[in-house]
């Protein structure tokens, strides 16, 4: 059994200063690990996002019911994981098996997506379909888990943000990368496409699942046959029950509101103001469109744009966090987001200012790449925050417990948008009032965050039950 003494011994660390040049295995060790991120954008750019998930939405399910299914079918899937990443988590930081576990959600979420070749356009094949692709959201956020904590083993804390920024733009452009190759290689112009298919059954869409899962793999194996001396191969704590692990979790949240308030507090903004993150790419296609002009192609052009922009905006934020801190960072960038949304907001319609005359699609173009922007560091300066906070023995468990709290409240924005989308008569522009009021009340719970100091005392306060 793991004492205090034992784990606070196994969580302090020798910090290099903030000039120190970084050794050589660690430059390898940040490279292989940011491949995987490279490698691991398919699935939301490619699979969920530009291609499968409207593939199912409009061919397999036409009529709405695509779109019906998969909502409820993600549904379930984020139920799940808010139940379970915190002891996902846990039991991987057990014994130093945060490799393996990633290895084993990395190769089912390959599995998962290879299989979507076989899901014909046909209402037959929904079922399979929606199923498919929510199980594969599942694995992906336990494998993006398993990931996150790793960072904890490759960084240590002045190179956090930097580090942080790396892999998160890395994932931008990977997802730019593999998007191009499926458009210009199975999708764009006459059959037969670039990479000899045809349309038959919708082949050239089906076989973009193949070229996904190709890449995922080839980019992963680097980080899942590296082997990482990690800080929970020394600590290693006992086995314990499901029912055991769930009041071990009770009992850390408890620990952290008595005890360690600062990481409570960041836990509760974060979740809430990263679900106004996400509605910047879950509905900024859909404003695009509906609000200020865009056609298909300026979408497809915008999303390239977008992806570019957020990963300078990693980068650059990265080297800010290691600076100034990640709590700054995230401050900066949710007040610029939320000044950039509201001036939005009024632009929907030509306007003149100063002799010049701004369109809509003009205005979206400049201030939609500046959402863009913003976003990038404010996710990556997240994790590198939470990094720094999670003790290296137990960074799965946390960055569990950071996932679950974002999913806990992933229904705000959402209500909100449909709740002013019915007040507003329908009006799409009613969502960019949304996004606002959420990040506006993460930046506010923010101000009751500092940066962090050290690891956060995960002490568990013991929670009575049977057994």
């Amino acid at each position: 059994m793991l004492t205090n003494q034992g784990y606070y011994a196994a969580m302090s660390t020798t910090e290099p200063a903030a000039g120190t040049v970084l050794e050589p295995l660690k430059k390898r060790l940040i490279a292989v690990w940011s491949l995987w991120s490279w490698g691991n954008a398919t699935v939301s750019a490619v699979m969920v996002t530009f291609v499968f998930g409207t593939y199912i939405a409009d061919a397999v399910g036409p009529g709405g019911q695509g779109t019906q299914y998969l909502t409820t079918a993600n549904t379930i899937a984020g139920l799940i994981i808010a139940l379970t990443a915190p002891v996902i988590g846990q039991r991987a930081d057990n014994g130093g098996r945060r490799r393996r576990w990633l290895a084993l959600n990395t190769l089912i979420v390959i599995a998962l997506v290879a299989a979507c070749f076989f899901v014909k356009p046909d209402q037959a094949y929904l079922v399979l379909g929606v199923t498919l692709m929510a199980t594969m959201t599942l694995f992906d956020e336990f494998a993006n888990l398993n990931y996150n904590s790793m960072i904890t083993d490759i960084a240590d804390s002045p190179r956090m943000g930097r580090v942080s920024g790396i892999g998160w733009g890395s994932g931008y452009l990977g997802g730019i990368a593999i998007l191009a190759i499926v458009y210009f290689g199975l999708v764009a112009g006459e059959p037969p496409h670039l990479f000899g298919l045809g349309e038959d059954e919708m082949i050239n869409v089906r076989a973009v699942a193949l070229v996904a899962a190709a890449w995922f793999l080839i980019f992963s194996l680097p980080l899942l046959l590296t082997p990482l001396k990690t800080a929970d191969q020394e600590v290693v704590q006992d086995r314990v029950s499901i029912l055991e692990s769930y009041r071990r979790l009770i009992g850390l949240v408890v620990g952290l509101w008595r005890e360690d308030r600062n990481t409570f507090w960041f836990l509760v903004s974060s979740a809430v103001y990263r679900d106004g993150l996400s509605a910047v790419f879950t509905y900024g296609a859909i404003l695009g469109v509906t609000v200020f002009g865009f056609t298909t192609s300026d979408i497809l052009l915008f999303g390239i744009a977008g992806n570019v922009a957020a990963a300078l905006g990693a980068f650059i934020g990265g080297w800010f966090d290691d600076r100034v801190g990640p709590r700054r960072v995230i401050a900066t960038c949710v007040t610029a987001l939320i000044i950039t949304a509201g001036i939005l907001y009024f632009l929907d319609v030509e306007r003149s200012l100063g002799g010049f005359v701004i369109t809509p699609t003009s205005a979206f173009w400049v201030f939609g790449l500046m959402l863009c922007l913003f976003v990038g560091p404010a996710q990556s300066s997240s994790r590198a925050f939470l990094a720094r906070l999670a003790p290296p023995s137990r960074a799965g468990e946390l960055f569990g417990l950071y996932a679950t709290a974002g999913r806990s409240v992933s229904f705000l924005t959402p209500g909100l948008i449909a709740l002013l989308l019915f007040s507003a008569g329908g009006s799409d522009k009613a969502i960019i009032l949304g996004v606002v009021v959420i990040l506006s009340i993460g930046l506010a719970t923010l101000t009751l965050v500092h940066n962090p100091t050290g690891p956060a005392k995960m002490r568990e306060h013991r929670v009575r039950g049977g057994g």
